[in-house]
This record gives structure tokens, sequence and C-alpha cells, in this order.
């Protein structure tokens, strides 16, 4: 029973269903030989409707003769085993490949492709043909071998190739696992997560009355995605982040029980948390004074910080509505900053806003924003998870009588996407292309992985969502769950370390350097190009007097200039009648 299910397990799905089509053609072949004494005729008749009709045996078998019926029902035997009837092909198994490749190209062409310069396959490909042209080779294989083989080491090496070209942080963000973490544990004011983002538009600096990029500092509620406090700050310091946690505590009328913070230096000032120095002053930190637990995100890992994905869509939402729109960085930077682009410049409009302007505006857009659906909390928006702050929907998912059903899917970072819930087994790490998912409704707990031709791969196991906070609010079970995911990253990661540095010898490199030594000296015999001289537009740099009210405005003008228009106009409103006249 051991090897038959070997047996089926790496036979190719179509030859599988050619041999049970195979059978089902021997059991309607010998009904209707039933049914007539002169069986030599009966035979004739039978392969001619066969190869006549559309039917569905048709469609896999094609045309058939009527010695290959009685092939067939000679090596069944009398028995009912359709393996005996699997085509005889060769094939070869997923960690495989059949190419024309040798050993050597093989390496010339990796050593290339493995570059952490990243290297082109097309590029790639012609050193490596120069390179064996050059040791005297004569057959040199064609280019759609050597790219059809690197598209096969890329799919089934994913890892080791984002590993060797891109490194470890591409590794970390596009091929280990991450850990999906359940908000639903969570209520509203648990945990707050903080961080600051950079303005894409121009605001005036109240001090110099010139326009900046200011920073918006904000405290993000994790249950209900909604910004409960934020503050615009010219550069980072304590008091912002101060006036923006308080604006959080004000607003959802609460303490937090855990702020989860980035790890810039004003976050990890004195002033936030506790040192020597305060408690010789009898001060302890801001956040150990109001009870809150704080908690800081690993450096240069956006995925650990939930309120990246708000300021994305911040500045899809509202940074790109604003006149005053710069952009993040010089590549997304708007029309009319680009050089000699006069028409995007003469229609653009000139308007800055000030802080108290900026304010408002986010205010309204944040209006907006909460009136949107909450992914932490289904038929419920931001502003309703906020109002009611205790109430929990539970999806309860209905299971169909399905048993043992396949569908064709694709290999992710996290394994395979199936019925909203994500299946992963190590064996699909590193790998990327369609597989066969065979899984049962009645036990969803795992699922079988097999490949488009039918070969087993694993049993993938579903992946369960981690406590966000599993160390200070989650359980034992939350906690020892959180680590087994971590150690599992780790282990992974080692894997295609290891992996890589196998690949990428010392001899394997000696061409490339060769070759990069020879581009470098021809670069340095080119002429350079002179670099012309860029004008730049003059700016104002008039200082932007504020004033509290009109009257205080009217008392200045008066004073300093007494022809401004504006006095005129104010003298016609009821408020300098009720104040002057």
């Amino acid at each position: 029973m051991t090897s038959l299910s070997n047996q089926i397990q790496f036979t190719p799905e179509k030859c599988k269903q050619i041999a049970l089509a195979r059978l089902d053609l021997i059991h309607k072949w010998l009904e209707f030989r039933k049914k007539s004494t002169n069986k030599l005729q009966a035979d004739y008749d039978f392969v001619k409707l066969h190869n006549t009709s559309n039917s569905h045996l048709f469609e896999i078998l094609g045309k058939i003769s009527r010695g290959s019926l009685h092939r067939w029902h000679t090596i069944l035997n009398g028995t009912e085993d359709y393996t005996k009837l699997l085509p005889q092909y060769k094939y070869s198994k997923a960690d495989e490949y059949r190419t024309v490749l040798t050993d050597v190209e093989i390496k010339i062409f990796m050593s290339l492709l493995l570059h952490p310069n990243r290297i082109s396959i097309g590029k790639a490909t012609a050193l490596t043909k120069y390179k064996l042209k050059e040791q005297g080779q004569s057959f040199i294989p064609a280019d759609i071998t050597f790219r059809r083989y690197a598209k096969w080491f890329k799919d089934n090496n994913y890892d080791k190739w984002v590993l060797a070209r891109d490194g470890e942080k591409a590794l970390s963000d596009k091929v280990e696992p991450y850990i999906k973490r359940d908000a639903s544990l969570l209520d509203v004011g648990d945990i707050l997560v903080a961080d600051g983002h950079k303005l894409a538009f121009q605001v005036i600096n109240p001090f110099t009355g010139k326009p900046c990029r200011a920073t918006l500092v904000g405290f993000l509620d994790w249950k209900s995605t909604a910004l409960v406090g934020y503050e615009i700050m010219l550069e980072e310091n304590t008091q912002c982040i101060a006036s923006a946690l308080r604006n959080a505590i004000i607003n959802l009328d609460m303490i937090p029980k855990i702020v989860y913070q980035d790890n810039g230096r004003a976050f990890r000032a004195k002033y936030f948390t506790d040192d020597k120095g305060f408690t010789e002053l009898g001060f302890y930190g801001l956040y150990a004074k109001l009870g809150i637990e704080t908690v800081f995100a690993r450096p240069y890992n956006a995925r650990s910080k939930v309120i990246e994905r708000f300021f994305k869509e911040f500045q899809e939402g509202f940074e790109k509505l604003m006149p005053s729109y710069v952009g993040s960085s010089i590549i997304n930077k708007p029309a009319y900053l680009k050089r000699n682009e006069k028409f995007h410049s003469n229609l653009h409009n000139d308007y800055i806003p000030t802080i108290e302007e900026t304010i408002k505006m986010i205010d309204m857009w944040l209006k907006f924003k909460n009136s949107q659906p909450c992914t932490n909390a289904p038929n419920m928006t931001i502003a309703e998870v906020l109002e009611n702050r205790k109430k929990q929907n539970i999806d309860i998912n209905m299971l169909d009588d399905l048993m043992l059903a396949t569908e064709v899917k694709t290999i992710q970072r996290n394994g395979i996407r199936f019925l909203n819930c994500d299946y992963f087994d190590e064996r699909l790490y590193g790998l990327r292309g369609k597989v066969l998912v065979k899984y049962n409704l009645f036990d969803l707990t795992s699922v079988k992985i097999f490949t488009p031709k039918g070969e087993y791969l694993c049993t993938a196991e579903r992946v369960t969502e981690t406590h966000p906070m599993a160390k200070i609010l989650g359980t034992v079970e939350d906690l020892e769950d959180y680590k087994q995911k971590i150690q599992k990253q780790q282990r992974l990661r080692r894997k295609t370390i290891n992996s890589v540095k196998k690949l990428l010898t010392n001899d394997e490199m000696k061409f490339l350097k060769c070759h990069s030594e020879f581009i470098s000296e021809s670069a340095l015999q080119e002429p350079l190009n002179q670099v012309q001289d860029i004008k730049f537009k003059p700016h104002s740099n008039s200082l932007q007097t504020l004033f509290k009210n009109n009257s205080e405005k009217y008392e200045y003008l008066i004073k300093n200039d007494p022809d401004n228009p504006w006095i005129s106009e104010f003298k016609k409103t009821k408020e300098y009648e009720l104040l002057y006249a």
C-alpha cells in the first residue's frame, strides 16, 4: 500500500488522467461488446464511435485503435488497478532541471547572476558566452537556454536569488514569512503606535515666515486604526511628541496601556524613559509616570509598525491634493518643480498654508478617514469602533460538504493563500510558481501541496495569527507561539545564507573581478561631460507677521503701513464700529 501511494504521489497529473480515462474506456468497451454476438465487428464499431465523438474521454485520449483496447485489457489482467495503464513518460522532479548546460557553464552563468550588482540575465548570458569562447569551447548554448535556466533557478531558489542580489533586508521583506498580528484581540486604547512622518508638502514656518517641510508626529490606535492624536513640528523634539501624546489621551479620554513607537532619537530621550538623572530629581519617565508600557520597534523594520500603512494612505489621499505638494523625494516630485517645465510652472498655484490652516485641513481629512470601514472590525467604520470600545464582531466560517477538492494556487511569502487563511511549510520557502492544493473542508487545519505535475511537496499547516503584544498582554501560549515563529524565521534565514555562501566561491568570482577592472579602466579614458550651471528661481524672504485678531493687525498697520488697503476695508465692518467708532 505504501509503494502504491508513493507511486501516485510522484505521478504527473496528466498521466494520472490518461490512465483513469483508459480504464473508463475499457469498461465502456466491454459493456458494448456484451450487446453484440459478432465481437470483431463490435470492436470496429466501438472504435469508430469513439474516434468520431466529442466525449470527455476523446478529449483526453484522442483517437484509438482496436489493438490499443486489447493491449490495455491484457495489461489490466482482470484487475482494476489504473496505475498499470499509466503512460511511461520520463519526467523530472521539482528539484531537478533537464538542461544542455554543463556544470562549468552553470557555474560561470550563476556567478554573474548572483552578484550583488544585480547583473541582468541578458548581460550575464552575453558575458558567459564570451567567456566560453575565450576558453576555446566550440558549442555555445543559445540565449534562450540560459534564460530558461535562470527562470527555473529563480522560481525554485527565490530565497538564494534575493539574498545574493538584493541583500538581507530584501530577504526579510520579500521572502521570509511574516508574522500576522490578530488585532481583534485588542481593545481600543490598549496599544497606541507612535511615529513621525515628514510632510510631502510645504507649510509656512511661523518663526521665519518661509516655506518648509514640517514633520507630523502621530499616535495611532491599533484596534481602530484611527489617528487619535498628532502634532506638527518643524524638527523632532520631545515637547512636540509629548503634545501629540497629550492630544491622543484627551481625544481617547483614557490612558493607553502600551505605546509602541519608533526608536528615533527624540523617542529615546530622557523625557520619556526612566533615567538616573531624573530619579535623582524625584521624577520618572513620562510613560512610567502615566502607567504606560514602552515598546520600541526594531530599526529599519517598517513592517513592524502598523502606522506606516496609515502614513501611506495619508500621502496618497491628502498630501498629493495640497497645492504646495513637493513630493517626498526627487523621484516623485511634481512636474512644476522639474527643469524646464514652464507650462506647469505657470499653471501652479503658489498658495502655501500656515500651520493653523494645515491642522484644520488635516482634521477635515481625518473626519473622512474615520468614516471608512475599519480593517480590524468587519461591517464597522473607524469612528464606530472608537465609540463602541467594548463591542466585538466574531466572524464564523461556514463549511461545505466538499472533500479533497483541488485548486491551483501561487506560492507567496507566507505560503499558500487559501480561504482567507495562509498555509505554510518550510518546504515552500524559497519556491515561487503554481501548485495544486488538495483540501478537506471538514478539516482545514492543513492542506496537501502538490506540484503541477502531481508530485507531492508537503503538508502545509494553517498559519495562526499572533498576539500583537504577546510578552506583555498575552498568555503563556501566546508568548510561546511568538517565540517559535521567530525561531522559524531565523532558521530559514540561516539556511539561505549557508546555501548562498556555497554558491558564491572565490574561484567563481575571478572572472567577474577581471571584467570589472577592464570596464573601470575603459571608463577612465572617456572624456568627462561638463557640468551645466543650474539657475534657481529667487525666493521671497519676506517675514510673514502673525496676528491673534483683526484689532491687533489694525493697530500694527496704522503705525507701520497707514496706506495699506486692508485698513479701509476693515473700517467698513461691524467689528470696527464696535471697537473704534
